[in-house]
């Protein structure tokens, strides 16, 4: 199948350098060798040293450009991995400012090492996407599942009710595609993630530090959604605090979890009030609390349908996501923030709703939704209807 994204990237074929990060194991390599085949030109794997020693030099690059066939003309050149590099992209600049029939399509995994690179180097010269693990709908499509249901919905209404077992199995195993193929997907995802921590983690941390991170991944897990305190987490994990927000950091760029802020109209209180820290996928938060029980005698499964309806909101937007509180401590889920409008969702995994489902919602002057299980009389959002939120 082809990743949503893949359109997106082909409509830009005749712009300059397409960027696409994302965590590692979603598809972003798979992508990469679509369009390349789509498009033909050069395809480099910058995992492998003799491909970096091709195009370590501006010389080298346009030298090994003309070899497979540069000459003036329409072309197109592939990086995968490119910030293994850590200069590439000043070469980069310099082969899009003169040799403007050059197209440039390139992957990485860290937005760390990448933000500081292209922020500098590639100003006004690159389009930036994030390539996360399936949305639900390409779940389905992978699983060979007809999607035209979703499709048919055209109202903030609807039911989902012959997607029940599909959308548990997403909540347990989540949507990394390797995953949702396996036969045995809990060593799939202990493979994935094993290679994480020893691939990328050792880029930024040593092996002492990495013990730590570790331990705070498994904390995040059991506390998933949950409002943090960073000195009392440096206190239980016997971290200090300064290393607790590096490795938080690091693991927010490497796109493991998702930082989530309050909403206030005052921006200031944003930055001083608690936040909370959720996993992106599913899966890969039942992974690392190594909890892979079926919903009905679970206590997390509230917290499971918020980690599946943020990563829904994160694949197919890039407004910023929060949550509200008042001085009184009631809450509304998120908070889709839009700069000229704001969302809020409240997330019940429900099928049936009660008068106080709604008090929250009624407490902030917003256009809210609740997205429960199944259609209700009044006016409810569906998960299958995301987009209609986002619209």
């Amino acid at each position: 199948m082809k990743r949503k994204l893949y359109k997106k990237l082909l409509e830009e074929k005749n712009k300059k350098i397409s960027i696409i990060i994302g965590p590692r194991q979603v598809g972003k390599t798979t992508l990469l060798k679509q369009l390349h085949k789509k498009l033909k030109g050069l395809y480099l794997d910058l995992d492998i040293i003799e491909n970096v020693e091709k195009i370590n030099t501006y010389e080298k690059l346009l030298n090994q450009l003309k070899i497979e066939g540069y000459s003036n003309n329409k072309f197109y050149l592939f990086l995968d991995e490119f910030q293994r590099f850590t200069d590439l992209t000043k070469i980069l600049k310099n082969i899009v400012d003169h040799h403007p029939k050059i197209k440039i399509y390139a992957t990485g995994s860290s937005s760390i090492t990448i933000k500081n690179q292209v922020q500098e180097s590639l100003a006004g010269r690159k389009y930036l996407h994030y390539l996360y693990p399936l949305d639900f709908e390409e779940f389905l499509e992978l699983k060979n599942i007809d999607t035209k249901k979703l499709h048919q919905l055209n109202k903030l209404t609807g039911t989902f009710n012959e997607f029940h077992k599909e959308l548990e199995e997403f909540l347990i195993y989540g949507g990394y595609p390797e995953v949702i193929t396996s036969k045995n997907k809990k060593e799939t995802l202990s493979s994935i993630f094993d290679t994480f921590i020893k691939k990328e983690l050792v880029n930024y941390l040593n092996i002492k530090e990495i013990i730590g991170v570790k331990k705070l991944i498994q904390y995040i897990a059991i506390n998933n959604g949950q409002k943090l305190n960073i000195t009392d987490i440096s206190q239980k994990l016997n971290l200090k605090r300064n290393d607790v927000e590096n490795y938080l950091e690091i693991l927010n760029e490497t796109f493991i979890i998702k930082k989530i802020t309050p909403y206030y109209t005052n921006k200031n209180k944003e930055i001083i009030k608690a936040y909370k820290e959720y996993f992106i996928d599913p899966g890969v938060r039942n992974y690392f609390c190594n909890n892979f029980n079926q919903l009905e005698i679970r206590n997390d499964t509230g917290f499971l349908f918020e980690t599946f309806i943020l990563g829904e909101i994160m694949k197919k937007s890039s407004y910023e996501i929060k949550y509200w509180q008042n001085k009184q401590g009631q809450e509304i889920d998120f908070i889709i923030d839009k700069i000229h409008e704001q969302i809020g969702l409240e997330i019940k995994y429900k099928k049936k709703l009660k008068n106080e489902d709604f008090k929250n919602l009624k407490k902030i002057k917003l256009k809210s939704f609740i997205i429960n299980l199944s259609e209700q009389e009044n006016n409810k959002l569906l998960f299958t209807n995301i987009n209609k939120v986002l619209t």
